[in-house]
């Protein structure tokens, strides 16, 4: 009988972040909890694992899944503790053939510049060399030689959004359960495109790139393709992009196609560069948009809790009240003091409220608001249809407050990035009608949103993570890469 293991411990760390990640902000389910298709782990890869095993008659042990939001690096004890314990599992576990991780990539704790690293390398020294370990990363992360030296196949997801976790995790799973009959011999190479980026993939000429991955995948030999887009706000030696070429015993062929694809890339670096305006020009640029009855999305990236910023900044809220804009919903705020009082004076209400600024210099100073209250909803979720599957992410309690100026604001008890335009219509707001939706997100809102809006923008407002490159203080990365450099190759 083949026996698999799985663990999951995932998080995506911002080392500029003003926020720890502890225990508490960790989902954690737990080994005797079984896992079905719409629990909450990150994209439902272990139930995808889960499966394929049991389809094959194989034995299925689950360690623990943990999952939590972007911020600042774990607390050092809550890693070493969770890590531990599935490092634990896994001893009683043995012996085992096949391991799957399904983690995030861009995990850093106090002590680890590279969780991901960590794991793998401690799982390694338990299994043994002939296991076969499979790993699943979201494709902001850092992949290191180390990595690809002790586990047998690591897959990115392709897409950003990433509405691809599930065909990735099928994809995973049959290159390692092959290898684990003889079948194939998967030998990894990575090659470094010396370039930092946001790489959009909806849209051209990134669309294309990512299909021709897709179409190389198709080549003799070739076994899989992603491409690894760093997370620009990891301030850590081996932050950077790079493509990553999985092929069946040759490894040149790897090494070569890696190559190439980095080659490829590299040469459209300047049109797939994220284009994010300063925040004025930005609201010049949405105000002079024929909308043709839609409304204007803008991106307030800065601020955007996927990537580790507290969600509760108040420079773009402020600069519309300034300059006399209104017509518009902004969400998600995260404040959970603010909804607590939202409710305390119920439905309907009017009353002067202090709002978000509270996570330090990069949030901005609190706004001294008069508002009404518009709506409230109790444990509020929003639901969005990534790929095959369904997700139903936590919002805690919820409100939405309307300003003066007609400018609603959504605010939340639970951290989480908004992913779609059915979160204003929870409280009566129709969005398709407004002037502008301004969404604290950076492109995850993109396939819910872009639907709805005459046009798209995205917008490099104050905040903890600054969409410029150029601009983010970095102390640990080497900026021998482009933007930096226009052609870092050229210049040695």
């Amino acid at each position: 009988m083949v026996r698999v293991f799985c663990a999951s411990l995932a998080t995506e760390t911002n080392t500029f972040s003003p926020m720890p990640t502890g225990m508490d902000d960790y989902d954690i389910i737990r080994a005797h909890e079984r896992m079905d298709e719409d629990d909450e782990s990150i994209l439902n890869r272990e139930t995808v694992f889960r499966r394929l095993s049991e389809e094959r008659g194989w034995e299925f042990v689950m360690s623990l899944s943990a999952f939590a939001q972007p911020a600042g690096k774990t607390v050092r004890y809550v890693y070493e503790s969770l890590r531990d314990e599935i490092l634990a599992d896994l001893r009683a576990a043995l012996p085992v053939d096949i391991v799957f991780l399904p983690l995030h990539g861009s995990m850093i704790a106090d002590g680890y510049d590279d969780c991901e690293t960590d794991m793998i390398h401690r799982v390694r020294e338990i299994v043994g060399p002939n296991a076969k370990i499979g790993v699943h990363l979201d494709p902001h992360c850092d992949v290191t030689e180390q990595m690809c030296e002790e586990a047998d196949a690591i897959i990115l997801m392709k897409e950003y959004p990433h509405s691809d976790g599930v065909p990735r995790a099928e994809e995973l799973f049959a290159i390692i359960a092959d290898a684990h009959q003889g079948k194939v011999q998967p030998v990894m190479r990575m090659h470094d495109c010396r370039m930092i980026g946001l790489f959009m993939t909806p849209v051209q000429p990134m669309r294309g790139f990512v299909d021709r991955m897709h179409e190389r995948e198709g080549e003799s030999g070739v076994l899989s393709c992603s491409l690894v887009h760093c997370f620009p706000w990891a301030d850590v030696a081996t932050t950077g992009t790079r493509t990553l070429v999985i092929a069946d015993r040759d490894a040149a062929l790897a090494e070569r196609v890696a190559e190439e694809l980095a080659a490829e890339l590299f040469q459209i670096r300047h049109h797939v560069a994220a284009t994010s305006r300063p925040m004025a020009e930005t609201f010049r640029r949405a105000l002079a948009i024929d909308r043709g009855g839609k409304p204007v999305v803008i991106a307030d990236q800065a601020d955007n809790p996927g990537g580790g910023a507290p969600s509760d900044s108040t420079f773009v809220t402020r600069y519309l009240i300034e300059q006399g804009i209104g017509d518009t919903c902004i969400g998600l705020f995260w404040d959970p003091i603010a909804v607590r009082i939202a409710f305390a004076a119920g439905e309907g209400a009017e009353l002067e409220m202090r709002i978000g600024g509270k996570m330090g210099p990069s949030s901005g100073d609190p706004l001294d608001l008069r508002v009404k209250v518009m709506g409230l909803q109790r444990d509020m979720e929003q639901i969005i249809d990534w790929g095959e599957n369904e997700h139903r992410i936590p919002l805690g309690d919820a409100c939405a407050l309307r300003t003066a100026q007609e400018i609603d604001l959504v605010l939340i008890s639970k951290r989480t990035q908004l992913l779609t335009p059915q979160v204003f219509r929870h409280f009566g707001l129709e969005p398709e009608k407004r002037s502008l939706l301004i969404v604290k997100s950076t492109q995850h809102f993109y396939g819910s949103f872009a639907p709805i809006a005459a046009e798209v923008l995205y917008m490099s407002a104050p905040g903890a993570i600054p969409p410029q490159f150029t601009e983010i203080p970095y102390q640990n990365v080497d900026l021998h890469k482009f933007p930096w450099l226009d052609d870092p190759f050229a210049a040695g």
